[in-house]
């Protein structure tokens, strides 16, 4: 057998997917979607492992494991998700080997068989961030990575948490930028970010719904917009508005009374029905 085929195998035989849940802003139907979409995209045999604070409401098919210690102050002056990096230790739980992380707040569309035989077991893979043009930046939404491998890097933050977040500003930079060996992204066409790659533009916007890119494998929303606001159509800021009427009427308020009216204007969306069809448990 040949090396590549060992590692396919290997791989293949291993496939552990995990997320984590802290504090209440998701709550436990975000984790049970996550598993149904899973299920349904993943070939058997797999873990699906929560790592959690809570295990109420959560599916009986979810393992749930408690939140890896991190002794250090989380910082407070930070964009990123830093306490993402709990999973980053030498031991991560019960597992070991190559491991495939998902936000939340991710919605699977297509096979995720792929994200277990791409590349090598060893290598540290994210999907690309399309909003920096002139910088080999990932997102965290979705990546894999060998038990124990980031463990340099959670050194690093448990030393100065504070100061790492100030110069990397998102825990994804620090990744992208000093995971042992550098890192690899997943071929572009795999994940969509649904406001970069989903959303249609200004006016196009008012008559066609978010599109679903061809061999979509699994949309991130990071931003405002989480799975629920684009089913709802409600940009994430706090507004009630959900039509286009209501939209088009805010833009055209007295001047003192709106901000950034075009701004405004692209932000509208029609909720997408293919979205409704693939988050669900």
């Amino acid at each position: 057998m040949s090396r590549s085929n060992a590692k396919k195998i290997m791989s293949m035989t291993n496939k552990n997917v995990v997320c984590i849940r802290w504090g209440m802003k998701y709550g436990a139907h975000y984790v049970n979607r996550l598993y149904g979409m899973v299920a349904r995209h993943l070939t058997p045999p797999f873990r699906f492992v929560c790592f959690t604070d809570s295990t109420l409401g959560l599916r009986d098919e979810i393992e749930v494991q408690p939140l890896p210690d991190l002794d250090v102050e989380m910082p407070l002056r930070t964009f990123g998700i830093w306490p993402k990096a709990r999973l980053w230790g030498e031991r991560l739980g019960d597992l070991s080997g190559p491991v495939l992380f998902l936000d939340l707040d991710v919605v699977v569309t297509g096979t995720l068989d792929g994200f277990f035989e791409y590349g090598d077991p060893d290598e540290v893979i994210l999907a690309r961030n399309p909003a920096v043009t002139f910088e080999a930046l990932g997102q965290t939404s979705i990546f894999r990575f060998r038990v124990g491998k980031l463990k340099p890097l959670q050194d690093a933050f448990r030393a100065d948490p504070q100061g790492i977040a100030d110069r990397y500003r998102y825990e994804q930079r620090l990744v992208s930028r000093e995971a042992p060996g550098g890192i690899r992204f997943w071929p572009r066409r795999w994940v969509s970010n649904f406001k970069q790659h989903c959303q249609r533009p200004f006016p196009v916007n008012y008559f066609w719904e978010p599109r679903l890119p061809a061999d979509c494998r699994v949309v991130i929303f990071p931003g405002k917009v989480s799975p629920h606001h684009a089913i709802e159509g409600v940009w994430g800021d706090g507004r009630e508005v959900k039509s286009r009427t209501e939209y088009i009427r805010w833009a055209l308020m007295p001047k003192n009374e709106r901000r950034q009216p075009i701004r405004h204007l692209r932000h509208y969306f029609i909720p997408p029905k293919w979205l409704t069809e693939h988050w669900r448990e």
